[in-house]
């Protein structure tokens, strides 16, 4: 299945409350790509609460490196993501991203650097409805570290518009992973700013969760080599959270940066 550029991260429906999906389930049976993509959009709308482990493994020039990602997100505005790399052990190896909406909180304990900054703001009038729709862009409803994997398996409507929409992309399969249905989408020769990947042999796959619009992997090969697999390991929707869920406790002797 191909499908003509899709332009509409940023283009739901106006008469639409904005914490609604615009579709609330793919149809059963057969689904085209235009019809996923903007069931992907609004991917986030379909949780009220998430819990996710994110495995990501990558191959470089330094041998394969394993991050781990751990999520937690309650709408509107409160998430927490936890990063570490499991070869470094456990001591000091973490990095915490927690913000309520209006202020984003880090610490690296690795470096011992705490930061409290306000949270990233919105440019004004990208959702002008003058604006052609691939100038327009997604507003998360709860936002998440910009160009991470979670933002992208949570906020895809960027990347479909942007990237997976300008190569060659087609609906391949569909599986199941961890319980769930799944649809598989390959995509051959995307759009990259990357000047190492804009080749013609460079290949994204994309595993979606039929139920939600989430994507639960995320590979990436380049000259028929492997050189990113991330892969959701967990995945909870309407999770009950504990009440610190979103606290962040920065330890003493951390410095402290504005």
């Amino acid at each position: 299945m191909s499908m003509t550029l899709w332009d509409r991260a940023g283009s739901r429906p106006a008469s639409l409350p904005a914490r609604r999906p615009q579709q609330i389930a793919l149809p059963p049976g057969a689904v085209d790509l235009d019809a996923l993509f903007t069931f992907m959009r609004d991917a986030e709308l379909r949780v009220s609460t998430l819990r996710m482990r994110i495995e990501e493994r990558t191959w470089a020039t330094r041998g394969e490196q394993v991050i781990l990602h751990e999520v937690m997100l309650r709408h509107p505005g409160e998430a927490r993501v936890a990063t570490s790399e499991p070869d470094l052990g456990t001591r000091g190896n973490y990095e915490l991203w927690v913000s309520d909406g209006t202020t984003v909180r880090t610490y690296s304990a690795l470096h011992g650097i705490a930061t409290t900054r306000p949270a990233r703001r919105r440019l004004a009038g990208l959702d002008n409805l003058d604006l052609p729709p691939s100038s327009r862009v997604y507003l998360p409803v709860t936002a998440l570290p910009m160009e991470s994997l979670p933002d992208l398996f949570l906020h895809p409507a960027g990347f479909l518009q942007n990237v997976v929409a300008t190569g060659a992309p087609r609906i391949v399969t569909t599986a199941q992973h961890l319980g769930r249905e799944t649809i598989l989408v390959e995509c051959r020769h995307p759009r990259v700013t990357e000047v190492s990947t804009d080749r013609p042999d460079h290949t994204l796959e994309l595993t979606v969760d039929r139920e939600t619009g989430v994507i639960l992997r995320f590979v990436e090969t380049v000259g028929g080599e492997v050189t990113r697999d991330a892969l959701v390991t967990a995945f909870e929707p309407d999770a009950p959270l504990p009440a610190t869920a979103f606290e962040l406790l920065v330890p003493p002797g951390a410095t402290t940066l504005f």
